[in-house]
């Protein structure tokens, strides 16, 4: 006899796969190694020790793969929060950076609670496409400083690295492509003595475990005045980042993510990364592309292991780590922003309209010039804005009829707010027309103040005339708009 009540199954985590495992584990090994130089110079641009770099990468990896909403995604030190912070570090030194990292955090997860996630349905394609475009671009620009005044065996060891990279996956996919690169041009290189920069020549690597301990900072209405702008710039800053970097590797992976999840997680990682001495971070773009994309990684474990062998790597295997060659990692990266860039992009450009590509443009241009990928956002979505508006401003239009009782009625359709509203006062024939008018707005609707205060004017300009306008057909919220201000605008 079968039982009523349905059997309880328990979902079996996808990492217990061995074929799964096999390649979160690989994946997050080569995550770790291509973060170890990138965490090094956003330490350097912070003006920190580089320590306070590398120990924001592990907490940040590790604390986002429990509490994130997009398993796979890389979270670490980043040049964005480096370039937020590093003024603070340079007036107030450290202990206020650390102090700025916890606050940004708090900030993070109250915006949250706030339902910031929700607005990037407001973010158009055209502003992502720019935004992967102006990423591809960075990327690939961070590894031209490697690239001069070095040994002209780099370039033929970048050459062979990218070889490498892009040929082994037509052999096999067992291993990921990046990481046996970099294993085979380590071992090419210390084989044969070649004195090439290494990943020791970027700084100094760390000895110890990071600990826990409050930032030493005095506790008052100034200390809160001096890192609140900071704090808000980390906050910001991190959260458009990672929320874009999550809708990419959504794209990639035609998975759906938890973007609320995702922006209180990345909170809590800010405020456990403070707590432990770290500069603060959020998404890191090329990272997760050499992680989702790359190496194919899907899952929460990848991230884990990111960490936890960065940590293993600076801590325990740092005379190793220190040998391998900057050549390998450039090749891992120029390959990531090849991988990046949006070629279809270029192929429908003349086909797409001019207004999606100003704003491609415009997001690209401004995020290179910045060299702040939320800035760029930020502008393609002021310019896809304006342009939208002004599209749509065009789409009203206003036709004039007489009535069997001699009245002349002026039928508007389309719909009405403050950049469409504002030709609508000269569509009337005050003069000339009949001592009744209509105006029918049965075919438009009322999305703001701005068109009550234009219908108000227009109904004003008849009375100074002597003559009577009516405005009629509104329903919905258009009616109720309409009726709460008209007549208190002025």
């Amino acid at each position: 006899m079968s039982s009523p009540l349905p059997e309880l199954r328990l979902r079996r985590p996808a990492w217990l796969d061995p074929r799964v495992a096999r390649t979160e584990v690989l994946a997050g090994l080569v995550v770790a190694l291509a973060l170890i130089p990138e965490a090094i110079s956003f330490s350097i641009l912070a003006g920190v020790d580089p320590r306070v770099g590398l120990f924001a990468s592990f907490t940040m990896a590790v604390v986002i793969a429990f509490t994130g909403g997009r398993p796979a995604m890389i979270s670490a030190a980043t040049g964005a929060i480096a370039l937020v912070v590093a003024p603070l570090a340079v007036e107030h030194g450290l202990q206020y950076l650390i102090a700025a990292v916890i606050l940004g955090g708090v900030v993070q997860v109250l915006l949250a609670a706030a339902g910031v996630a929700r607005l990037m349905r407001f973010i158009p394609r055209s502003v992502m496409v720019g935004f992967v475009n102006a990423l591809a671009i960075l990327i690939f620009s961070a590894q031209v400083t490697h690239l001069v005044d070095v040994p002209w065996l780099v370039y033929p060891m970048v050459a062979a690295g990218l070889a490498i990279i892009f040929l082994l996956p037509r052999l096999t996919t067992a291993v990921p492509a990046p990481l046996v690169a970099i294993v085979v041009l380590t071992l090419l290189t210390v084989s044969a003595g070649w004195d090439l920069p290494d990943v020791g020549d970027e700084g100094e690597l760390p000895e110890s475990l990071p600990f826990l301990a409050l930032p030493d900072v005095p506790f008052t209405v100034e200390t809160l005045r001096v890192i609140a702008p900071y704090a808000l710039g980390i906050a910001f800053v991190g959260l458009m980042e990672s929320l874009m970097t999550a809708k990419l590797v959504d794209d990639i992976t035609d998975t759906r993510s938890d973007k609320t999840r995702e922006s209180w997680g990345q909170g809590v990682a800010n405020i456990v990364t403070g707590l432990f001495g770290g500069m603060g971070g959020c998404a890191m773009i090329g990272q997760t592309m050499i992680n989702a994309k790359a190496s194919g990684a899907r899952t929460r474990l990848s991230t884990f292991l990111a960490g936890v062998f960065l940590l293993v790597l600076v801590v325990a295997l740092g005379d190793v780590v220190g040998v391998i060659p900057m050549a390998a990692l450039v090749a891992v990266m120029v390959f990531v922003s090849i991988a990046t860039f949006d070629w279809h992009s270029l192929r429908t450009l003349p086909s797409m309209p001019r207004s999606e590509t100003a704003v491609m443009l415009a997001t690209v241009a401004v995020t290179l010039a910045t060299s702040n990928l939320a800035i760029g956002v930020g502008v393609g979505v002021l310019v896809a804005c304006v342009l939208f508006a002004r599209r749509v401003a065009h789409l009203v239009s206003v036709t004039r009829t007489t009535d069997d009782e001699g009245r002349a009625v002026y039928a508007v359709h389309g719909a009405l707010f403050f950049a469409s509203s504002n030709d609508l006062v000269h569509q009337f024939d005050y003069a000339g027309d009949p001592a009744e008018v209509v105006v029918d707005l049965s075919g438009a609707n009322v999305w703001d103040a701005s068109t009550v205060a234009v219908l108000d004017a227009v109904t004003h300009k008849y009375a100074t005339r002597g003559k009577t306008a009516t405005v009629v057909g509104l329903e919905g919220h258009s009616a109720a708009r309409f009726e709460r201000h008209s007549g208190q605008l002025g």
